[in-house]
């Protein structure tokens, strides 16, 4: 019974040895056979890195400010009698805005005429008695005394009567009405708002750093998100004399057109001051670029020669490079490649380096500084 047991143990180890000698067997081949395998070429678009000039441009974000701007308000305590505007249309200097009740003024001011009127008559009399020596000095000086106090008096009755006649201080565009008819304004009481936007002012910060490099009249390109794919351009008008002491920023303005007023006071804008000396850089496409966390890098394109004497291939190399600036559909290598290689453009996410490709332009995309979508 226990030679029986032996013996079948025994066998059972026999068979297991066979089979796991047979199964190494197959993972060795499987093995050999990996390592002798060849991935597929991968087919890609390539581009060559290319020197190229590029303008500088310190780049900052805005704030758009009118070139005048306020909010109309009453001067003096009155009824609103008429008012003649519509709300958001523009107006010139000098046009009515708002008339407030002038009744009372408009009275007073008759009855001070009439005081004007016979103390100037009172002094015609006295200057004649004067010249022929039958009156004092003093008589003829109380009477021209009283005339200019009646004068004035009747001045200050009238400049009661402009203030109440409410009328726009410069030419612009009106906003919201805020008086209704029959509101009894009180003094300093906004009645609506009033904004000369064409042109209009980019008011942005810069680092002191960069204080050398920028002068009055230099070209400014204005963009915003509210305008897409629109560029307005316009020139630096002042620099201010200080330096803000909390961030070391200073202040410039620039000036630029606004016709169709599109642009308006309070909007963000992103702004780019060109500066005169433009910048040699080495381009390649954005696309070519694999970004990882611990570096950056583009896949070279070589040829290899292949064994058993067989015609070169393509392979590529992964190149670690360090980038700059990057503007429309490129980004600009400081360094890492050189002028003149030849660099996958799309679809490097799928590549390995020393992996063998073929190369198929016929549908590369157009990279360029300033793309325009047809879409956008």
């Amino acid at each position: 019974m226990k030679k029986g047991i032996i013996f079948t143990i025994i066998g059972l180890l026999i068979i297991i040895g066979i089979l796991g000698g047979i199964k190494g067997l197959q993972i060795d081949r499987m093995i050999a056979q990996g390592s002798q395998s060849v991935l597929p070429p991968e087919t890609v678009t390539t581009s060559v890195a290319q020197k190229d000039s590029w303008e500088s441009r310190l780049t900052a974000v805005g704030s758009l400010a009118a070139v005048q701007g306020v909010t109309v308000t009453a001067e003096l305590t009155g009824k609103v009698v008429r008012i003649a505007f519509e709300p958001g249309t523009k107006v010139n200097a000098g046009d009515l805005l708002v008339q407030q009740d002038t009744s009372s003024e408009e009275a007073q001011l008759r009855a001070a005429e009439a005081v004007v009127e016979l103390a100037k008559r009172n002094l015609e009399r006295l200057k004649k008695l004067l010249d022929r020596r039958t009156i004092a000095q003093s008589q003829y000086d109380d009477a021209e005394a009283k005339y200019k106090e009646g004068v004035a008096q009747a001045d200050a009755i009238r400049a009661a009567i402009a203030k109440k006649t409410i009328r726009a201080p410069f030419a612009g565009r009106l906003g919201i009405r805020l008086v209704n008819l029959g509101q009894i304004l009180n003094e300093g009481e906004p009645i609506v708002s009033l904004q000369s936007i064409n042109p209009i002012f980019v008011n942005f910060s810069l680092p002191q750093q960069q204080l050398a490099r920028v002068q009055p009249g230099l070209t400014v390109r204005v963009t915003s998100d509210a305008l897409p794919g629109l560029v307005i351009e316009g020139k630096v008008t002042a620099i201010n004399p200080e330096v803000d002491a909390a961030t070391r920023n200073i202040r410039i303005q620039a000036t630029v057109a606004n016709r169709q007023e599109r642009l308006r006071p309070g909007m963000f804008v992103n702004v780019a001051v060109v500066l005169p000396a433009s910048e040699d850089v080495l381009a390649v496409p954005a696309t070519a670029v694999l970004y990882a966390p611990y570096s950056d890098s583009v896949f070279v394109v070589e040829e290899k020669q292949s064994e058993n004497n067989k015609q070169p291939g393509l392979v590529v190399r992964q190149q670690v490079v360090q980038l700059g600036e990057r503007r429309g559909d490129l980004v600009a290598v400081v360094s890492g490649l050189e002028a003149g290689e030849t660099i996958v453009s799309t679809g490097a996410f799928k590549l390995r380096n020393g992996q063998a490709v073929v190369v198929d332009n016929t549908l590369a995309p157009e990279f360029k500084l300033a793309p325009a979508p047809r879409d956008s």
